[in-house]
């Protein structure tokens, strides 16, 4: 009978846990976290001073024109909103499946989850070129007459679809926490530590009435977590699929945005494992190779899914027999923007399919070149769904291009610095490794497992 591969390294035992999860949060981290934080910060500063110029001055700054209305800001929110989804399918979906691989990353990917979406939000304010405003997105009682927010819109749908899976991604994230912030309680040797920790662990006290309360809490917010899983990608989808523009009007948006959502959120689970095992020493041993494998068999599954749905996209295309839908699509293989079609399918089907090779899904530099390869294609699936569907409008006379500017780098790069700055600082201040879940699985896959 096959022995299920191993989960936790080194022969651990429950204190070396213990010790080695605390240990990022208890002591001061080595230098490569610190050059790490440097950089983070860095690229937040950039994106701070360039989304301020950009609300100061307006959004002409940006590349958006007419006709293309939508630009960085819309692609950037629908990539980092995908980022979003691996966290939770980790979390929520394998937990209810009982995979046991998920207890070492399931946490650092909630995390993810939670960052990538507070990210994200960031960027439609920013699109509306007035975010001091943002909160007439919002359906309350007020005193501004007959002008409500229209429930009609994809776009206010994406309002309750993202801060709800917010909200519930966040809560279930701390509930997972609350053991273990008792442990680090338990631990300290500050008064005020003590004290944070025993607010943010809720009297914690691990006995068998806390234990059932907890399994049943998280039990219902990992089955709540599920369909917003679906639900939440479709939904953005549906900013795009519900209008009438050639290159959006499409009913395989919602599986595709779904299936690419989980590509690239566990590309990015991938990228932050590998980084991860680099910086602190001890997570090689709970982030095995056998872990980023399974992940690498899901972006290379994922992989075949986003790639059919390309394929689809043109045959139903050709097949509806429409002149215009049809040119909307050779107009993005072979148009102005081709070079950014062909960067997409390069980096989302083509290079993912290394992973059929079991040596490259266990190189770990290899699949580190290749995660970030993957990102990069999503990010350019996006921007050649919105950018190509609007620089050329019905009538060639409305045709125009998107206008790339610093401005829009600044957004792209220095999103990034602060999706890895409140990582960075959530490595610092809470366990990235659930205790209470890695302890249960320490001898799966050993010599003594019968």
């Amino acid at each position: 009978m096959a022995k299920r591969p191993i989960l936790v390294l080194d022969n651990k035992d429950y204190k070396q846990v213990t010790e080695d999860v605390c240990s990022l949060v208890e002591t001061v981290p080595g230098k490569n976290f610190f050059a790490l934080l440097l950089a983070s910060k860095s690229l937040l500063l950039y994106f701070i001073i360039t989304m301020g110029l950009i609300a100061v001055y307006g959004m002409g700054l940006m590349g958006v024109n007419s006709p293309v209305g939508w630009g960085t800001d819309i692609v950037t929110f629908v990539f980092w909103i995908g980022i979003g989804h691996a966290g939770t399918l980790i979390s929520a979906i394998l937990f209810l499946f009982r995979q046991k691989w998920r207890t070492s990353i399931a946490r650092t990917a909630e995390a993810m989850t939670v960052f990538a979406v507070m990210t994200a939000g960031i960027f439609p304010l920013l699109h509306t070129g007035r975010p001091w405003l943002a909160h007439w997105l919002l359906p309350y009682p007020n005193q501004r007459g007959p002008l409500w927010v229209n429930f009609r819109s994809p776009l206010i749908w994406d309002v309750f679809a993202v801060s709800t899976y917010a909200l519930v991604s966040m809560t279930f994230w701390y509930v997972g926490l609350v053991p273990d912030l008792a442990t680090v309680r338990d631990r300290a040797k500050n008064k005020v530590r003590k004290f944070i920790y025993g607010v943010l662990s809720m009297g914690w006290r691990g006995t068998a009435r806390h234990w059932n309360h907890y399994e049943m809490v998280y039990m219902i917010l990992a089955g709540l977590s599920t369909p917003l899983v679906l639900s939440v990608h479709s939904i953005v989808s549906f900013d795009f699929a519900v209008s009438q523009l050639p290159g959006w009007h499409t009913t395989i948006f919602p599986p595709y945005f779904v299936a690419g959502a989980v590509f690239s959120g566990f590309a990015m689970v991938v990228t932050l494992m590998s980084i991860l095992r680099t910086v602190i020493p001890h997570f090689k041993h709970y982030v095995t190779v056998n872990h980023l494998e399974l992940m690498n068999k899901i972006i290379m599954t994922t992989s075949l899914l986003v790639g059919y749905s390309y394929a689809a996209e043109f045959f139903i295309a050709w097949y509806s027999g429409h002149g215009v839908e049809q040119y909307a699509f050779i107009n993005r293989a072979f148009g102005p923007y081709w070079w950014s079609y062909w960067i997409m399918v390069s980096c989302n089907v083509i290079i993912p399919q290394l992973f059929w090779f079991k040596k490259i899904r266990r190189n770990l530099i290899v699949m580190f070149i290749i995660s970030i390869f993957v990102n990069i294609g999503m990010w350019f699936e996006r921007f050649v769904i919105t950018v190509t569907s609007l620089h050329r409008d019905f009538l060639p006379s409305s045709w125009g291009m998107f206008n790339f500017s610093a401005y829009d780098l600044g957004a792209i790069f220095g999103s990034f610095g602060l999706f890895f700055m409140l990582f960075l600082i959530y490595l610092r201040v809470f366990p990235s490794i659930s205790m209470s879940e890695v302890k249960p699985v320490l001898k799966v896959g050993r010599d003594d497992e019968h």
